[in-house]
């Protein structure tokens, strides 16, 4: 897995910056700061992401094909273009019935104030 951030100020299409791996969920960094991070991800068909919870929100955007996004037990299937917030403390799976690439990003700061 690669970590290196993309180089600023050279276009990109988000896209085509990541293939797909076949029996594979293959991570590529956009950026990633201590305040937060943005990742695109692809999932090849019948893939899915251990579930997990976060101490922060998740942004979750399907840049390509359909993903089943599992919040609560509760399923919530995103086409192209549709984007879902889980929420902080949710226990949450990302699954790939047929493959697809999404970005998720997380932002680390703002929650001082909810203390």
């Amino acid at each position: 897995m690669e970590n290196s951030e993309l180089e600023k100020s050279k276009t990109f299409i988000i896209v085509e910056i990541l293939e797909y791996i076949p029996n594979s969920v293959v991570i590529k960094t956009i950026l990633r700061k201590t305040t937060g991070n943005v990742n695109v991800v692809s999932f090849d068909s019948g893939e899915a992401m251990t579930e997990k919870t976060s101490p922060f929100d998740t942004f979750i955007q399907v840049i390509e094909g359909k993903a089943e996004v599992i919040i609560e037990d509760k399923a919530n299937i995103l086409d192209t273009g549709q984007s879902i917030i889980i929420p902080a403390h949710s226990r949450n799976t990302i699954k790939a019935n047929v493959r697809f690439k999404m970005i998720s990003t997380v932002i680390k700061s703002g929650y001082e104030d909810l203390v």
